[in-house]
């Protein structure tokens, strides 16, 4: 273990992830929320449709284009620490895959410190069993999902990934032990202690784990580099089939934005996972 971990200051920072950027992550927001209203207003869309009856237990669902064999589905999970953003500036994926044929859903999902993290776990899972129970109404094959998730989203994805059977995840630049967070102004909303962190940690799950694209930015913290590489690990020695590799020139922020461009290497492996 790094002893630097036992450092409140160091993980502050190491978990801060705009520290690798100098601070300021709102030029990347705007992004997400221009991004996703061209999505909104250019591809057919069910918005808001209700998995669950808190507020934001809703699902963006953008159809596939209409063709003759049943589609897969592309869903993905908002990041923000649990506790910031939304589904409705993180529809930036739908176009291109759209233009692969395939169907797309964002989801919502309470924000900490409304919810604890094992309650978003939670409402995740019921959306993408919604989703599957849906699937012959919505036009995608249940047996063909795959789950990104983009920093705390990639938590969402892998654990998701425990309770509910899918064709893959594609966790970007996520965190998967999610004690070094104690202690740190991070916590505030979440509110975990050593027992509950311990309960949460997927580096230590004995449950099932999905084929996985784990994928990070050349500009992170050496922590997110970490945890994600660790994660990668751990497929590895359950022998979990998993790629992994770091994103030249993208930070925490931008690197998500590989998987809306079909010419990328990580857009081609999330695509290989719907063929696995």
């Amino acid at each position: 273990m790094n002893p630097a971990l036992s450092d409140p200051a160091w993980r502050e920072r190491e978990y801060s992830p705009s520290s690798a950027i100098g601070g300021n992550y709102a030029p990347h927001i705007a992004r997400y929320v221009q991004d996703s209203a061209t999505a909104r207003e250019s591809i057919p869309l069910q918005a808001d449709r209700r998995y669950g009856d808190a507020p934001r237990a809703l699902i963006d669902f953008f159809p596939a284009p209409k063709q003759q064999s049943v589609t897969g589905l592309l869903v993905f999970i908002h990041g923000g620490y649990w506790q910031e953003l939304s589904k409705n500036e993180s529809c930036f994926l739908a176009p291109a895959w759209h233009e692969a044929g395939f169907a797309h859903a964002v989801i919502g999902y309470t924000l900490a410190p409304s919810a604890t993290l094992p309650q978003i776990v939670d409402e995740c899972v019921a959306a993408l069993n919604w989703l599957k129970a849906q699937a012959t109404s919505l036009g995608f094959d249940q047996d063909r999902i795959v789950v990104a998730g983009s920093s705390a989203g990639a938590y969402l994805a892998a654990a998701c990934a425990t309770r509910v059977s899918l064709k893959g995840i594609v966790p970007i630049s996520g965190i998967f032990d999610v004690a070094p967070l104690i202690g740190t102004s991070i916590n505030v909303a979440l509110r975990l202690n050593p027992v509950n962190a311990a309960a949460l940690n997927l580096m230590t799950t004995t449950s099932q784990l999905a084929p996985s694209v784990v994928a990070y930015g050349e500009i992170e913290t050496s922590e997110f580099k970490r945890q994600s590489r660790s994660f990668a690990a751990l497929l590895n020695e359950r022998g979990v089939n998993c790629e992994c590799f770091e994103i030249p020139q993208r930070n925490h922020f931008d690197v998500v934005h590989e998987l809306s461009d079909n010419g990328t290497r990580l857009f081609a492996a999330t695509f290989q996972l719907f063929n696995r």
